[in-house]
């Protein structure tokens, strides 16, 4: 299990454009902290450099002790701004990929179905979702396939302010069990946080 996060003096480059340099950031259990900054500062791709999706320009990603290719294997989830769902397939097809591929099980994923008000969702094309019965979906594989790093983004942006309050709900509940949250956001987290700005 990841115990802590910590991010050394990172620098990104893409497309020949230094998006960002020198950033560092040290999280624990139990914390959560919001990654701020305009539009095209980075913000996606450090979240997809911890995943391991983006090379860094400079800078190393440490996971407390734990092995890179580990943590990033079985240690966090990726839940991005694009929800990576397949508009043709079914929400019940989707979630038992995602859940499948995460290392959850089909009661986990009825579970997390149940949670989040998807049931009667669930024989439907992805298509015919709205964007926040969307994240919904794409958000049941935190709670289906338990994980200790959660890196989102803009987890809150398509959803209403119930769905906003039920979400910071289930975010509280995932750091008091010991996990880690780093969100890129616009809007503020519904719960304390630290904070991360790039700058453009």
């Amino acid at each position: 299990m990841i115990s802590a996060l910590a991010i050394k003096d990172s620098a990104i480059r893409r497309g020949g454009r230094l998006l960002f340099s020198g950033v560092s950031l040290a999280l624990e259990a139990g914390q959560a902290c919001a990654l701020t900054g305009p539009n095209g500062s980075g913000k996606t791709s450090l979240l997809r450099a911890v995943a391991g999706l983006v090379r860094l320009d400079g800078g190393e990603i440490g996971f407390g002790g734990m092995e890179a290719e580990v943590a990033r294997g079985d240690g966090l989830h990726l839940v991005g701004h694009a929800d990576g769902l397949k508009s043709g397939r079914t929400a019940r097809e989707e979630l038992a990929f995602w859940v499948s591929w995460c290392g959850g099980t089909p009661a986990s994923a009825q579970d997390a179905a149940e949670a989040l008000e998807l049931v009667p969702l669930l024989d439907l094309e992805v298509r015919r979702l709205s964007a926040g019965q969307r994240r919904r979906l794409a958000m049941a594989r935190l709670l289906a396939a338990p994980r200790a790093l959660w890196l989102l983004d803009e987890p809150l942006s398509p959803l209403d302010a119930r769905w906003r309050e039920v979400f910071g709900g289930l975010m509280r509940r995932h750091l008091d069990q010991g996990g880690l949250i780093l969100a890129a956001v616009h809007d503020p987290l519904p719960l304390p946080t630290l904070s991360l700005e790039l700058a453009a």
